[in-house]
């Protein structure tokens, strides 16, 4: 290997240790702020995460998650967390999954109101909130729920249209 490309090399790996570095001095001075932190500020666990789906129009849909909220550009942390949602739009119902897992199913309260769905969790440890906008057309009478395992799936019915029912020729006719 020539002297050209052993420097090179050798530059490469140096930058690369140069960024760790400093990664790991950020990672330090943000541990130190938070220590210094006076204890009523910091609340039990942190939970912070994004979801990065396409959406129906082919764009990039960021979602966050969890307890810590920006305001301006400064993150607060609240008590109540913001559970992972899945909003799953089929042709006659729509199933809306969402992950709550530390809380009991007598703990969970769920509501659909104002064409929104929402959701109350209240735990020993954990507390949880979240209101999703449901796509038009929904029966809320027929909301159904249940939870297992730390996930909560709620299925809601959608009113069947005249249109969707008829084909080409005319209304379609079921066989029994």
């Amino acid at each position: 290997m020539s002297f050209f490309w052993r420097r090179r090399i050798s530059d490469i790996f140096r930058e690369i240790e140069e960024m760790l570095e400093e990664l790991e001095e950020m990672a330090l001075s943000s541990l130190e702020r938070y220590a210094a932190m006076p204890a009523a500020e910091v609340r039990g666990p942190i939970v912070y995460g994004v979801r990065i789906t396409i959406g129906p129009d082919g764009r990039p849909v960021i979602e966050e998650f969890g307890n810590v909220k920006r305001v301006g550009r400064k993150p607060v942390i609240e008590e109540t967390m913001e559970p992972l949602v899945d909003v799953i739009d089929e042709k006659d119902r729509v199933v809306v999954v969402a992950e709550i897992p530390g809380v009991e199913k007598e703990d969970i309260d769920v509501r659909v109101k104002d064409g929104k769905l929402i959701i109350r969790a209240k735990g020993r440890e954990k507390k949880y909130y979240k209101e999703i906008k449901l796509p038009p057309g929904v029966k809320p009478e027929t909301a159904k729920a249940r939870y297992k395992n730390g996930v909560l799936e709620v299925v809601i019915e959608k009113e069947r249209k005249e249109e969707e029912e008829r084909e080409e020729g005319g209304i379609k006719v079921k066989v029994e």
